[in-house]
């Protein structure tokens, strides 16, 4: 098992919620792959995207709705800084992911967190468990509570 795994595996224990991860056939690479695995709306993938800021080089973390795309300009309001693409090497070192397998919780030093408030119109949402292959099942509030992420307006 990746160290990736296991620590969203851990997270999820350490929070009392159920292993909800699978390993899934295909990849979970995309927002439509894992969709597609998981038997659910686009909507209800959701997507950990990491922008780093142009001038502190923090990493932010916008847990998306699969559908929706992050717009730069309203992220970059509410991080409060302008932001750029992350150096997949940063995001690594910093969070313990991959990009395509960045999960919403358990990461190395867990970047400051935002939450596409889409995510909360269904009772079920599946994020990224740490693998191309992996996700996970989880309700969005405790997604939100264990990323702690803020409910932001930052999709186009």
């Amino acid at each position: 098992m990746s160290k990736s795994l296991k620590r969203v595996r851990a997270a999820l224990q350490a929070a009392g919620l159920p292993d909800t991860t699978r390993e899934m056939p295909e990849s979970t690479r995309t927002a439509a792959e894992a969709a597609a695995a998981a038997g659910c709306e686009i909507d209800q993938i959701a997507k950990s995207i990491i922008f780093a800021g142009e001038e502190s080089g923090a990493l932010y973390l916008f847990l998306t709705a699969g559908g929706n795309q992050v717009d730069p300009a309203k992220a970059s309001a509410a991080a409060g800084e302008p932001l750029t693409r992350a150096d997949g090497n940063a995001v690594r070192k910093i969070t313990g992911f991959a990009i395509g397998g960045v999960a919403p919780i358990g990461h190395l030093t867990a970047p400051k967190a935002f939450l596409d408030p889409r995510l909360t119109e269904f009772e079920q949402v599946w994020a990224a468990a740490g693998t191309p292959r992996h996700i996970f099942q989880i309700a969005p509030a405790e997604m939100s509570r264990l990323a702690n992420a803020t409910p932001a307006e930052f999709t186009a």
